[in-house]
């Protein structure tokens, strides 16, 4: 199954999903966002890496930023921070140099590594879409970490592809029926710029009834 351009979710929305479902489908579906110290500071970390004008070469690698990419297969589009060219022998060739390359995608994110797979996740997705596009096969890429300003060397397996494409597959789901996840609350929420909007804690609260047969009893004699 491919799917059409006009039915493309944005890449980047894989982070949301994998965080919470219900804080992507108030940012993908009802169109609610707000900034907080974290949103902003990841974007002041992007400027750089998203500067499509900017072209680099060192030695045998050929930097391109903010490399628009899209697969048909996931039905998904969005950018690369940075993809790095590597000159090999075994790569495929390149238009515009010589010789053959090997692609390594690299995610920027602002501060540093997570006990989840959040990061690795959206940078496997980005992995997909290049192999789709240009028929090769990607084993490794990497997420730079503004905080320790350091790169983490993430390997591209059969089980990260594997779970980013079921989660593609319920987000286009979820998308289509224009459904948005009810509140689960977690200590996670404290973090995310969407608490005001999600209200998480009210995933908490007891049900009317529950609380209109507590003030009886509180107020009988």
């Amino acid at each position: 199954m491919e799917y059409k351009e006009e039915d493309y979710l944005m890449l980047s929305g894989i982070q949301h999903f994998a965080f919470c479902r219900r804080q992507w489908a108030l940012i993908h579906i009802e169109q609610q966002w707000q900034e907080n110290e974290h949103t902003i500071a990841g974007e002041l970390l992007h400027k750089n890496a998203h500067d499509p004008y900017f072209k680099e070469k060192r030695k045998d690698v050929v930097i391109s930023r903010a490399l628009p990419v899209f697969s048909r297969r996931m039905g998904i589009s969005g950018e690369c921070d940075i993809v790095e060219f590597r000159k090999t022998e075994d790569g495929i060739p390149l238009y515009g140099h010589r010789g053959f390359y090997q692609i390594y995608p690299v995610e920027y994110k602002k501060g540093s590594p997570k006990d989840s797979q959040i990061d690795i996740l959206q940078l496997t997705a980005q992995a997909m879409c290049l192999e789709e596009m240009f028929s090769v096969e990607i084993k490794e890429g990497a997420i730079f970490y503004g905080e320790i300003r350091h790169r983490e060397t993430i390997k591209i397996t059969d089980e990260l592809k594997m779970q980013v494409r079921e989660s593609f597959d319920e987000m286009h789901q979820l998308y289509n029926r224009r459904y948005t996840p009810k509140v689960k609350w977690t200590k996670a929420c404290n973090a995310c710029s969407l608490k005001e909007v999600c209200i998480p804690k009210l995933g908490k609260a007891s049900s009317v009834k529950t609380y209109i047969h507590k003030v009886i009893r509180e107020e009988s004699p």
